[in-house]
């Protein structure tokens, strides 16, 4: 079934424990065949849910505890708005925007059923792992266009399991040292099979604060308007990579954090200035720096090529 046809009542699945408690209630309502004005509604409508206090926030987690799927439905309602803002991030890579909403409100289901109210964290902050991990899970079931190698497979659910857990007691997304430590995976290793498991990135996907333009465009291009360039719309995953490689390590984590690349989410100049603790001035120099250095390198050649 197309996830657009589903209610919320699909996104908040019966309780497979031995209490087998049923099913809750619709918590939004897509149609798929919901119109853009009929869309504008619903947002307008989610829009105007009040947002939960911390100790709303605490006060539902200890219901959803005990079972109560009314619970569950209301915190679910109350952060839908945090499911659009993040599914916006992923628009134009392979799903509709409705389609998307629906895979991010399964990991804002599965983050109120995982939701530890003791360890202090925000709802809002420990949701938005599980909001994208479910959008890009589902974008990479969908676009993956290079089979990945069984033994990769095997690591890439190590570290899944790893991130999933270190989550639950961090409160926000693990490092890849973090991941590291956990799993025996060397830290350069788990970044790299994050990669190998990403969806290929559209050349046409928006980049830049106010998305004013295309990663494509920063792919040096001798032969424009070529029969190539009319008709390849995806760049793969290893030839990213490649390209990447010819980056050093901070102006590729930079990129890959800004335009989610490599598994990552895109991120805000200030998130991932945080990351490295300088200014979001100096992010944007990284970034344009790294932009200008994949245009003078003249990957684009290499990328048809292994296109």
């Amino acid at each position: 079934m197309d996830p657009a046809q589903k209610a919320a009542a699909d996104a908040m699945p019966a309780d497979t424990g031995r209490k087998g408690r049923r099913r809750a209630k619709a918590a939004i309502d897509l149609k798929p065949d919901m119109t853009t004005d009929s869309l504008q509604l619903f947002l307008k409508d989610i829009g105007k849910v009040r947002l939960l206090t911390a100790q709303e926030e605490v006060e539902l987690a200890k219901r959803i505890e005990r079972g109560d799927l009314d619970a569950k439905q209301k915190m679910v309602e109350s952060n839908l708005r945090l499911v659009v803002s993040i599914a916006k991030n992923y628009r134009n890579q392979g799903l509709p925007f409705l389609d998307l909403i629906q895979e991010g409100t399964l990991g804002l289901v599965r983050a109120a059923e995982k939701f530890d109210y003791r360890k202090g964290f925000k709802f809002s902050t420990y949701a938005t792992w599980w909001i994208r991990q479910a959008i890009a899970r589902a974008l990479a079931d969908k676009a993956r266009t290079i089979r990945i190698p069984v033994h990769v497979v095997e690591k890439l659910n190590k570290i899944g399991r790893a991130e999933r857990k270190l989550v639950t007691e961090l409160g926000r997304e693990p490092t890849p040292e973090e991941i590291a430590e956990v799993t025996g995976i060397d830290p350069e290793e788990v970044d790299s099979i994050k990669r190998s498991a990403q969806a290929p990135v559209s050349l046409e996907k928006p980049v830049g604060d106010e998305e004013e333009s295309e990663f494509g465009q920063f792919i040096a291009d001798e032969k424009a308007e070529s029969p190539f360039d009319r008709a390849a719309d995806l760049l793969t995953k290893e030839a990213l990579k490649e390209a990447l490689e010819n980056l050093s390590y901070r102006e590729r984590r930079v990129l890959e954090l800004r335009y989610g690349l490599g598994g990552e989410h895109p991120r805000t100049l200030d998130e991932v200035g945080r990351t490295f603790n300088v200014t979001r001035e100096r992010i944007r120099q990284i970034e344009n720096q790294s932009l200008k250095k994949l245009q003078q390198l003249g990957e684009a050649q290499k990328l048809r090529e292994v296109t």
